[in-house]
Parts: C-alpha cells; structure tokens; sequence
C-alpha cells in the first residue's frame, strides 16, 4: 500500500520539545475525529535516546486527507511567523524500514504523582461500593525501555496530561491502525508507519 507523509521541523534552538510535539498531535487528533478519519500514524524522525527529537511527521495514504491537515491553521500560522518548516507532502520510499511508535500508558504507573492519583481513584472507588480500603504494597520500579514524554492538554476539562511514547522496530510493514492519537499500544493498536530519518536531512 502505498503512503504519503509531510514533515513538520521544529526550528527555534530552545523549544520544549514535549510541548510543541503535543500541539502538532493535538492539532491532528482534533482533525481526524471531526472527518472521522482512519488509519494516520505518527512518526518522529529525529528521535533519539535522548530526545523525542524537533521533527514529527504525519503519514496517510491519502494525500487528501494530509493536505487538509497540513492546511490547518495552527501549521500554517507557525511556519509564517518561521517556529515550522514544513515539508511538500510525499511518497514513501519503498526502501524505508517499518517501525511502531507506542502510547505506553503503563510507564505512567512507574512515577509517585500518578501512583498516587491512581490510589485517590481506587481508594474513592472502594468507598462507593461501601468496601475498606485496603491497598497493595506498591512494587519497586520496573526497568522501562527509553521512552520520551509528549505533553497535551484536553479540550474538554483543560487538564494537562502527558503521553508516554516509545519506540518499536517492526519486521514489516503492518495495516495502519492507529489510535486517535496516531500511535500504536501494547495490546489493540499494531499499526507500522515508516522510518523517515534517513530523509530528514534533505528536508
């Protein structure tokens, strides 16, 4: 099958890297629900163990459907004021290897703030049900495979919250399913999309 992708460069030397990558997913989350839209993966081509890196990139197979999103408002003011550089909308090479960015809400667990609010819910559970409280001893931490951190805010209740992504190698190219978020999880979502990073450097 084939797919199409643009790239969005973050260029400002000092960005928060978390947030301006949550803007760009926030942008694109809001638009494919709107068109109800299948299938839009997201894929970071500058990624590192370091860092999530100052390029994302949105991949479709329809160059419609992209060019609509690369429309939007919120892409087209920041490449203006010169904060994006945004690339032409094209094809994927055939020679790129497949690879799966995952929304890995599990790691979240691993830190005190939210293993704290996840007691609040089961203890306020518990206490509905008219049951004692009683929880487990908290296990020490788990090792994590590197991930990196993308910060959203909801629209709805404007209360941030973070995403926690990390990266998988695939041995081929999967069908493109996708969370509304454009990534794949541990269990539902296998969706593959394209490693791009060899094709940053001309863009």
């Amino acid at each position: 099958m084939q797919r199409y992708y643009f790239i969005v460069q973050f260029l400002p030397k000092q960005a928060n890297l978390a947030l301006l990558t949550g803007r760009c997913i926030s942008i694109m989350h809001g638009f494919i629900l709107k068109h109800n839209i299948e299938g839009m993966g997201v894929t970071f081509p500058a990624w590192s163990d370091s860092s999530i890196g100052n390029v994302i990139a949105f991949v479709h197979k329809d160059m419609e459907i992209l060019n609509s999103l690369k429309e939007q408002a919120y892409f087209v003011d920041m490449q203006d004021c010169g904060f994006f550089k945004i690339s032409q909308i094209l094809a994927v090479p055939e020679s790129c290897k497949e690879i799966r960015f995952i929304r890995n809400q599990a790691v979240a667990k691993i830190f005190t703030g939210e293993s704290r609010r996840r007691l609040k819910r089961l203890q306020k559970r518990a206490l509905a049900r008219g049951e004692n409280f009683n929880p487990k001893k908290i296990e020490a931490p788990r090792e994590v495979d590197i991930f990196h951190r993308v910060a959203m805010t909801s629209k709805s209740s404007q209360e941030d919250y973070i995403l926690h992504i990390q990266k998988q190698n695939a041995d081929s190219q999967v069908e493109p399913d996708f969370s509304n978020y454009g990534f794949a999880s541990n269990e539902k979502f296998k969706g593959t999309v394209p490693d791009l990073s060899p094709l940053i450097e001309s863009n």
